[in-house]
């Protein structure tokens, strides 16, 4: 049986933050405003297994009302999502996602997104796809003033 599962995540990007998407601390001059990391490619991802299952989404499991996910490693977030998953028989197939911001360009850092998700998801660097565009200066994404992600996964009962 197979389950399909999709993610969307937003952060304000401000001055004194870092900024990591994906699990890569990306060198900008702003980062992602949040409780955790604001890692806003893992958090949808994050919704994404979680929804496949219909297991709720991040902010249930991982609310910023609990000081313990303060500050937390985004990837410690998508290891619990991955092992809830992998308690209920599903394991992930494959994982494609989006991002949308104006700034920074991110390609020099997809290959090692994609090594740390799928280290985490179990699957191959080629089972995860990470893809980015911007808005043509439209709106709050192209004033830089925040960014997006979305992000779809498969999921199988294991055998």
């Amino acid at each position: 049986m197979y389950r399909i599962g999709f993610g969307i995540d937003y952060h304000q990007l401000v001055t004194g933050r870092d900024l990591w998407i994906g699990g890569v601390k990306i060198p900008h001059t702003k980062g992602a405003l949040g409780h955790s990391d604001a890692d806003v490619l893992l958090h949808a991802i994050c919704d994404a297994v979680l929804g496949a299952l219909a297991l709720g989404d991040i902010g249930y499991h991982f609310p910023d009302t609990d000081n313990a996910y303060k500050n937390i490693d985004s990837k410690i977030l998508l290891t619990k999502c991955i092992e809830l998953i992998n308690a209920k028989g599903y394991k992930v197939i494959n994982i494609d996602a989006s991002l949308c911001l104006q700034a920074p360009k991110i390609k020099d850092y997809i290959i090692k997104m994609q090594e740390i998700i799928s280290g985490i998801a179990g699957i191959t660097v080629n089972d995860v796809s990470i893809k980015a565009t911007t808005t043509e200066h439209l709106g709050f994404i192209g004033r830089e003033e925040g960014l997006k992600a979305y992000a779809n996964v498969l999921l199988a009962l294991k055998q």
